[in-house]
């Protein structure tokens, strides 16, 4: 997910990582991402103590959605221009500005705006994973990139069980608190571990935007895998939105705590993205991006059952959980690793409109789950989930009959402005003699 043409001197020998340094990156790509997903198991008790409908309850987890989406396309960009120490470590304790907003929040609108902000700024977790990538020396840059997104995807997982136990022995207030200072803590541990991360770029910020507005537009491997990274989203958002209602509603009864238990289930994902992306690294990239739609789309057969009740549906339940979230987890996988190949010298920006797409599918799935339920049910929005998956296989099936250009670009026309910018070779510092140009392939596992 690094940029090689903006990082300067990212030929230069450097010293491995230490696991230490390592496990406090994942730890901190996850702890962010899971802010925005704190919510989904608490809807139905915040909704009751707001006293406001299920449908306007909902929306909590929409508001977050639209904050971090905005935030992928807005800020994510400036870790190729600022200096990463000060922007990751400031952006962690807006974050806990934010939580701390959202505990305090005395009705359903000041919640809304205080998690809009909680997802701006815990997008810091997609700045987070390419600053691993840049400080990674060469031999262990994939593995240090791929415990990074493990540990994010984890965070989102675990979000659900802890918010679940704190808010079944405590308030759902309590979660937020939670959260805040963990956010403290954190930032104030990467401002002492980290040394000064100087800035990857040398351009105008509007400059650095164009140019990925640039690439949406001329890139149509880009465009679709956006596409399926918006259906992989949704899909994942309507099962964890709706499933927090299916298992606080009269069918099952449960509490927090044992809703929030479900996330267990969903770590299997992550196993599933490291699968994944060894497969990518084969050459069978498109092999899993078909078979992860397949299992995405068959998922939501046997979701259905789950609105029975009973052991038959909580076994559709949890078979459900295990086909779907790995399935969605391989799919991101399958585009980034066909995206980075395909742009070697602007992964972060690829990572910026891949992301965006991604989570405007699920702001998009959120908003309809939340109004859907109420009125149709689970059996409703497991059909919804379907249609969202079959929409991807739609795509997908373009894509094989009509296959878009997918070989490296060397240089693309999309960086025709940031080319101005960057000197067209650099002289490594590990050797004076040696000169780097900078559309050199650096390889990163996603």
């Amino acid at each position: 997910m690094n940029d090689p043409e903006f990082e300067k001197g990212s030929t230069a020998a450097q010293s491995p990582l230490s696991r230490a340094m390592v496990l406090l990156l994942a730890v901190t790509c996850g702890a962010a991402v899971a802010n925005i997903y704190y919510a989904q198991p608490l809807l139905p008790v915040i909704s009751e103590a707001l006293g406001v409908s299920a449908g306007a309850g909902g929306l909590i987890v929409t508001a977050s959605q639209i904050g971090y989406a905005l935030s992928l396309a807005l800020l994510v960009p400036l870790g190729d221009v600022l200096e990463r120490r000060r922007l990751v470590s400031g952006l962690l304790a807006l974050s806990a500005v934010a939580l701390l907003g959202a505990a305090a929040a005395p009705s359903l609108g000041a919640l809304y705006a205080s998690v809009a902000l909680v997802g701006v700024t815990s997008a810091v977790a997609q700045i987070v994973v390419p600053l691993a990538a840049s400080l990674a020396a060469d031999h262990e840059r994939g593995a240090v990139v791929g415990t990074v997104m493990s540990g994010l995807l984890i965070g989102i997982m675990l979000a659900r069980t802890v918010a679940g136990m704190l808010a079944e022995f405590g308030d759902w207030r309590l979660v937020f608190v939670f959260a805040a200072l963990v956010m403290v803590v954190l930032a104030i541990t990467l401002r002492l571990a980290l040394s000064l991360v100087p800035p990857a770029a040398k351009t105008s910020y509007p400059r650095l935007l164009h140019s990925v507005v640039t690439l949406v537009r001329t890139e149509s491997l880009l465009r679709r895998r956006m596409a399926l990274a918006a259906v992989g989203m949704g899909g994942f958002t309507v099962l964890w939105t709706a499933s927090s209602f299916l298992l606080a509603g009269p069918i099952y009864g449960y509490g927090p705590a044992v809703i929030g238990l479900f996330g267990l289930v969903g770590v299997v994902g992550a196993a599933a993205a490291a699968a994944a992306g060894r497969l990518a690294d084969r050459g069978r990239a498109r092999q899993v991006t078909t078979g992860g739609l397949i299992v995405l789309t068959a998922s939501w057969g046997g979701l259905v059952l789950a609105g029975q009740g009973g052991p038959l549906g909580l076994s559709a339940l949890m078979v459900g959980i295990v086909a779907l979230n790995p399935a969605q987890q391989a799919l991101l996988i399958s585009h980034q690793s066909v995206l980075y190949r395909r742009v070697p010298h602007a992964r972060s920006r690829v990572t910026t409109a891949l992301m965006v797409s991604a989570f405007a599918g699920s702001t998009v799935a959120s908003a309809l789950t939340a109004a859907l339920y109420p009125l149709v049910g689970w059996a409703g929005v497991s059909a919804l989930g379907a249609v969202i998956a079959l929409i991807g296989l739609a795509v997908w099936s373009l894509e094989l009959l009509r296959p878009s250009p997918a070989e490296p670009l060397a240089d693309p026309s999309a960086d025709e402005n940031l080319h101005t910018e960057v000197h067209p070779a650099r002289t490594s510092p590990a050797d004076p003699h040696r000169t780097h140009h900078p559309h050199a392939q650096e390889t990163t596992d996603a």
